[in-house]
């Protein structure tokens, strides 16, 4: 992530939810936001081949109501702190055996925010006094994602 971006997370996380993260966070954060996003592609993918179709529409993305509102929230945040471009670049898009329609690949970023939005508030929720996060939290938190999503 350039130097720009790494700012941006920063103030991102210390905004959304009062957390300090750091340079060491970066790489936890993209493998996080990478595997959740092939975990929601793939479920994507199943919905689309089950409905007979080539191509992953934004009705295939399983979005729960939660992720929903903390996509909107990002949305007002990110007026402020105007991260979407650079979530644009960290969306991998992993290989899968149907295509991402163009709606669906323009909706991704959003959906990176949200999911990033609702990382930072569960740190909180797990640790409220948390400041910065350390490998036991970044674990707790990625379990109980892995249980969600």
């Amino acid at each position: 992530m350039p130097v720009m971006g790494v700012t941006r997370f920063e103030r991102f996380f210390r905004t959304a939810a009062g957390l300090d993260m750091d340079k060491n966070d970066v790489k936890r954060y993209g493998d996080f936001v990478n595997d959740k996003v092939f975990d929601l592609l793939l479920m994507a993918q199943a919905t689309a081949k089950a409905n007979l179709r080539d191509v992953i529409e934004p009705w295939d993305l399983p979005i729960t109501k939660g992720l929903q509102e903390s996509m909107h929230h990002f949305r007002d945040l990110d007026e402020e702190i105007e991260l979407r471009p650079i979530l644009e670049q960290i969306a991998a898009r992993p290989p899968l055996d149907l295509a991402l329609s163009d709606d669906t690949a323009a909706r991704l970023p959003l959906i990176v925010g949200g999911l990033s939005l609702a990382l930072a508030r569960a740190f909180t929720i797990i640790e409220p006094k948390l400041k910065n996060p350390g490998p036991n939290e970044w674990e707790r938190v990625s379990h109980i994602f892995d249980l969600l999503l």
